[in-house]
């Protein structure tokens, strides 16, 4: 309308100037118009009419055009805001993409796609406000994309911290099962050959002797725990694991150039990650659970490292993973041998090694060097000795307090089978004697027997699986059972001897039993020999000292009959002044004479038992030791000593012959009756 009105006035003064240029045309034509003005008014009121009739008629159609001049308008801004809403759509959609990865965390989509925003869309549409506004927020959303992938990121290593002991454990039983399953595999050759294996043959025998082992019960170790599961699918440990926010912030960092900043920062925190792993507990060596918590969390956090290894291109390499479980290693064997130390009771010890070995086989098979590992294992196997040193001088003990120092009676087959399934003792004399009948050894020689081979099981027990050759676990079970035998059964049986309140009885049978179990050493070596099949001719097999065990324990037996005997006599003799160098007898023999006699006779009595040299050992100390300075040393001359004693019956009483002819048995002066004969 403006324009409109313009128009209007532009063309009035047009015609004005027209008109002042024309004036006297104009007054010619107000002449002429001034003629036909009757004929104009006509015409107009026709015109009026038809105007109005006109007006009339178009009321509706003028209504029309209105309205179809607002369309074509609206027409043409609807087409000019289509075009220009077709090119910013694009860049709203991608910002409303943006914004909903952001809000769904898929960060690195979110990057692709501000990259796209950034520099294929908004260029296009650059003079608008709201893309300006884009443009400033750009590098906001960079840093903000940088700043939730890094939270999620030290949420996942908080994460991996707390779970690490979860992915250890799963591949544990992993290497667990493999490690079975090798097993069943290996030993399929030797079953269906008809052949034993080592553990087979171990296993049989701990049958025989299960009912006397104090180890049947306890010595399965955590591997026989596994065994109810083994059927079972174990997921791997990798499944338990989303390393999706490692790898979103891998490639983020990398797309915005700060991949650098990303390794150094992901391995600074795993090497602190790593020294919280390393660090025991203080109550570690307590239980079981504590060692094995302990090598969950150590292997959970190598797991996870060596899968980054293999499916990142350089956020962590071998250098590093090498670095650290040199660090892992050192102070997995300073904190295990430091604990272990604390460890008293042989089967935590033997379980232990167990979980090493699962231990060590489940990081070697991710490729990690465990052989120090392994030569630790060496030294807790000298730990591991000392324990069962330790308990076995508990078993000793208790067999040599229990028993009753008296030969075995046997009323039947049965029980004469038994005793002999437990201790190789073979006599053709005793088998051909009618039952009942007594075994020469009393009870503690099979039961101490017995427990010298379940020893020798227990140290084979730790052997296994330590990838040892035969003949160093020969000669690991060689060493181990000669401080047994020189070491432990040594000192239980000097303490048995050098009781106060041992009598002569359980001395005697003491030697007696010492002495058959010399003579089974050479079963135990045969023992040991079929254990590891390693011939004992080998150059490098040790010895069993045995044999020097028992003459030491027989010697101080030896010893301390001699001592008791002679301190008895002493007794005896200290009861009365007697006038050893009297001429004439008296009327009778002393009562306390009488009395040492008859303790001589039963004393004797019960050497009879005894091998023929400690008979004659006894015998004679006592006649070197307490005859001398006691009686005339004419009577023990030999060159004079049948004269003398026709010199010397007046100092014994005559008329009693029988005590005569006792005292010609035992008295120590005349201590071989069968080279001397008496008739007074």
């Amino acid at each position: 309308m403006e324009k409109l009105e313009a128009r209007i006035r532009n063309h009035d003064r047009e015609i004005e100037k027209m008109c002042n240029f024309h004036y006297q045309g104009f007054v010619d034509s107000i002449t002429e118009l001034l003629k036909v003005r009757g004929e104009a008014q006509k015409l107009k009121n026709q015109v009026t009419d038809t105007n109005r009739k006109l007006q009339n008629e178009g009321k509706e159609l003028i209504i029309a055009m209105e309205e179809l001049k607002q369309c074509r308008l609206q027409q043409r801004n609807i087409s000019a805001t289509v075009d220009k809403l077709t090119l910013c759509l694009p860049v709203l959609e991608m910002y409303s993409k943006l914004r909903e990865q952001m809000k769904s965390k898929r960060h690195y989509p979110a990057l692709k796609t501000l990259e796209h925003l950034e520099h294929t869309y908004l260029p296009q549409v650059s003079h608008y406000r709201f893309c300006k506004i884009m443009v400033d927020n750009i590098p906001k959303l960079r840093e903000e994309i940088k700043e939730v992938s890094m939270s999620d990121l030290k949420d996942f290593l908080e994460s991996i911290r707390k779970h690490s002991d979860k992915i250890g454990e799963t591949a544990m039983k992993q290497a667990q099962q493999q490690r079975n399953l090798d097993n069943i595999v290996s030993q399929h050759p030797r079953i269906s050959g008809g052949k034993k294996s080592k553990k087979e043959v171990c296993a049989s025998s701990d049958l025989e002797v299960k009912t006397t082992s104090p180890m049947s019960e306890q010595d399965s170790g955590i591997l026989d725990v596994e065994d109810e599961d083994e059927d079972e699918e174990v997921p791997g440990a990798q499944d338990l694991v989303d390393f999706s926010p490692v790898y979103r912030c891998l490639h983020i960092y990398s797309v915005l150039g700060a991949r650098e900043t990303f390794e150094n920062y992901y391995r600074k925190q795993r090497r602190k990650q790593a020294r919280l792993v390393l660090q025991p507990p203080s109550n570690m060596h307590e239980t079981l659970d504590g060692y094995r918590k302990y090598f969950n969390q150590i292997v959970g956090f190598f797991v996870v490292e060596d899968h980054i290894l293999h499916t990142t291109q350089g956020l962590v390499n071998r250098a590093y993973i090498d670095e650290l479980w040199e660090m892992a290693l050192s102070k997995t064997i300073a904190a295990l041998r430091t604990h272990s130390s604390y460890c008293s009771d042989p089967s935590l010890v033997l379980d232990l090694k167990n979980l090493i070995v699962l231990f060590a086989d489940t990081l070697q098979g991710y490729g990690f060097p465990v052989n120090q590992l392994f030569d630790m294992l060496l030294e807790i196997q000298d730990q591991y000795s000392e324990t069962l040193l330790k308990k076995w001088t508990g078993v000793f003990r208790n067999i040599l307090d229990s028993d009753n120092y008296s030969p075995i009676p046997v009323t039947n087959e049965e029980m004469y089978k038994k005793i002999v399934g437990q201790f190789p003792f073979q006599d053709a004399e005793l088998e051909k004697q009618p039952f009942p009948k007594k075994f020469p050894f009393s009870e503690f020689v099979p039961k101490v027997y017995n427990q010298i081979k379940e020893f020798i099981y227990a140290c084979l027990k730790f052997s296994e699986d330590l990838h040892l050759s035969s003949t160093e676990v020969d000669d690991m079970i060689r060493k181990s059972t000669n401080l047994l035998l020189t070491r432990t059964l040594s000192n239980c049986l000097q303490n048995v001897i050098k009781r106060k309140n041992v009598g002569l009885t359980e001395l005697v049978q003491i030697i007696i039993n010492t002495t058959h179990l010399e003579k089974s050493c050479k079963f135990l070596e045969e023992f040991i020999t079929n254990i590891t099949n390693v011939l004992p001719e080998t150059v490098h097999t040790t010895k069993l000292y045995g044999t020097t065990t028992f003459k030491d324990a027989r010697h101080a037996a030896e010893e301390e009959i001699y001592t008791n005997l002679n301190q008895k006599i002493d007794q005896f003799l200290q009861l009365a002044d007697y006038d050893w160098m009297a001429m004439e007898p008296g009327s009778k023999a002393s009562d306390y004479l009488v009395d040492l006699i008859g303790f001589l006779r039963s004393t004797f009595a019960v050497f009879t038992h005894l091998p023929g040299d400690v008979d004659v050992h006894s015998t004679m100390s006592v006649s070197t030791r307490r005859c001398v300075g006691r009686v005339p040393a004419a009577l023990l001359a030999p060159p004079a000593l049948e004269g003398e004693l026709n010199q010397k019956r007046s100092w014994l009483s005559k008329g009693r012959k029988g005590k005569y002819e006792l005292w010609g048995e035992v008295c120590p002066f005349l201590c071989c009756p069968r080279r001397f004969s008496f008739g007074f």
